[in-house]
């Protein structure tokens, strides 16, 4: 990982608004992150399962195209400097990395083909890869609209 400069961080501190945050502070807040984006990705998945009702794995397609998208925002802001580096780990590493569920998407998919409901695990290939897809896309647009604006 480097800093937007491209400088690497140091192993023992790195500097966020002037004073130097050891590396173990930084990695608890980015575990801390992670538990928060974990919850936030099963309210979904649960709230998506009881509304629309299992299905589909809708929770776990949603939660990978607004994870895109969120993703594609804070790495483009990120690279504009509107979002300090410690900050963009955090929430990229931290908060995206414990919402979005790449490994329950591709289990759920595979379970699909290995049923033998290869339109469902086709189309579930498919809206989850132009979805996110798409979403990153919008995300990266937003932030360069961000940005400009």
């Amino acid at each position: 990982m480097t800093l937007v400069d491209g400088a690497p961080p140091t192993a023992s501190a790195v500097t966020v608004c002037c004073r130097p945050v050891p590396s173990t502070v930084r990695f608890l807040v980015v575990c801390l992150a992670g538990a928060a984006g974990t919850g936030a990705r099963f309210l979904v998945t649960t709230g998506l399962l009881r509304w629309l009702g299992p299905a589909f794995p809708s929770g776990t397609l949603a939660v990978n195209v607004v994870g895109s998208g969120l993703l594609g925002l804070v790495m483009e802001l990120a690279l504009h400097g509107v979002i300090a580096p410690d900050t963009r780990v955090v929430l990229a590493a931290g908060v995206m990395g414990g919402f979005t569920t790449y490994s329950s998407f591709n289990y759920e998919a595979l379970s699909y083909f290995q049923r033998g409901a290869w339109a469902l695990g086709g189309g579930y290939l498919l809206a989850t890869g132009l979805g996110c897809f798409a979403a990153g896309a919008l995300g990266t647009a937003a932030a360069r609209w961000l940005v400009a604006g």
